[in-house]
């Protein structure tokens, strides 16, 4: 049953949200927020050129965790954008690799990348003055 204050309010919304339906908004901010996420980004953009190791993952994302990387391709693979493939072999192997629907985030997961690289000087001096102003300010 929906309360009618929030059908009024579902109305009311402008930008990306007015363009789900209501119901669906809870997940839809759900896969936003997962996409977005920077270790998600920076795994999903490492897999780009093929399947890797856990530890060659780890070795290519600067600053990630062992317990982060673990919950975060545990997410991926939740999501059906990372598959996990275990072979038999001594010592074991085990390779992660971008699915069909994992794929279709490079475009938007290069792009934020590399928006990111191109502004960071910008971005930097613009914190720069807005930390020195709040402190003279």
């Amino acid at each position: 049953m929906h309360d009618t204050a929030m059908d009024g309010r579902a109305a009311a919304l402008s930008g990306p949200c007015a363009r789900w339906p209501v119901e669906q908004g809870e997940t839809i901010r759900q896969i936003v927020e997962r996409a977005g996420d920077k270790w998600t980004v920076l795994v999903i953009g490492t897999l780009e050129h093929g399947p890797l190791r856990y530890t060659d993952l780890q070795r290519s994302i600067a600053g990630i965790s062992q317990r982060m990387l673990t919950h975060t391709l545990r997410q991926l693979r939740r999501d059906g954008l990372v598959t996990r493939t275990a072979y038999p072999e001594v010592p074991p192997r085990v390779e992660y690799a971008l699915t069909d629907l994992g794929a279709t985030l490079l475009d938007a997961v290069t792009a934020l990348i590399d928006w990111a690289g191109t502004h960071h000087d910008e971005i930097c001096q613009n914190r720069s003055h807005f930390d020195e102003a709040a402190v003279t300010g």
